[in-house]
């Protein structure tokens, strides 16, 4: 079987998994990631496409969060799929430790795990393109799609953002949306690897800026007058 053949045959796979899949997690999200995988690794130096492009297409094939917090489905479902095509085995641990390392999650562990942690060239830029897809205008209707799934305020001024959560806190948040702004959204622009990555994000991350200004204008009109 071709590279073409296996991004073929995975994408499929990930069209028929994820067709149930909520709206800020689903095919069209891992479309865009893949979308700005490619256009992140044409600017990047001895990257492995192939690898880029299965990191991409299956780093949310299971997604802790829709699956009781368990961490080992997605790349127990991706290893299983890729064997299932003769995919070798360097091939699929690369792609395997890109979903389990890629998520902004896993970059609140602290201390000597943070060391541990799997990194390369291929995991930073499918990273890069998973965390544009967080930013911006389509950043922002995903942070209030998943809100509205989970049945979450838009917003609570008694409830001010925890700024210095660990991985067990952030997992477990149940804050207002606007509070995921300043828990995740706005630290994601200085925490891009790529060049590419880090010019695409400075405009996402504006947008974002101006959005809030906006928020708030609207959430509270009468502060304007005083």
């Amino acid at each position: 079987m071709t590279n073409s053949e296996i991004v073929e045959e995975t994408i499929t796979f990930v069209k028929e998994t994820l067709k149930n899949a909520e709206g800020g997690h689903d095919w069209f999200h891992i479309q865009r990631v893949f979308n700005n995988s490619m256009l992140i690794a044409k600017e990047e130096e001895d990257v492995n496409i192939l690898v880029v492009s299965l990191g991409a297409l299956l780093h949310d094939i299971a997604d802790a969060k829709f699956n009781d917090g368990d961490e080992s489905l997605g790349p127990k479902m991706a290893e299983d799929f890729l064997l299932s095509l003769g995919v070798p085995k360097r091939t699929i641990n690369h792609v395997t430790n890109i979903i389990k390392y890629s998520s902004f999650k896993a970059s609140l562990t602290d201390g000597k795990m943070k060391k541990k942690l799997f990194s390369s060239k291929e995991l930073k830029v499918v990273q890069d393109a998973d965390r544009l897809d967080a930013i911006g205008a389509i950043g922002i209707a995903r942070a209030f799609n998943y809100g509205g799934f989970k049945n979450r305020a838009l917003y609570d001024p008694s409830i001010p953002p925890n700024l210095d959560m660990t991985k067990e806190e952030y997992k477990k948040s149940e804050a207002p949306t606007i509070n995921h702004f300043y828990e995740k959204l706005l630290l994601l622009q200085d925490k891009m690897n790529t060049d590419t990555g880090k010019q695409l994000a400075a405009e996402r991350h504006q947008y974002m800026i101006d959005f809030l200004e906006q928020f708030y204008q609207e959430w509270n009109p009468l502060k304007n007058l005083s």
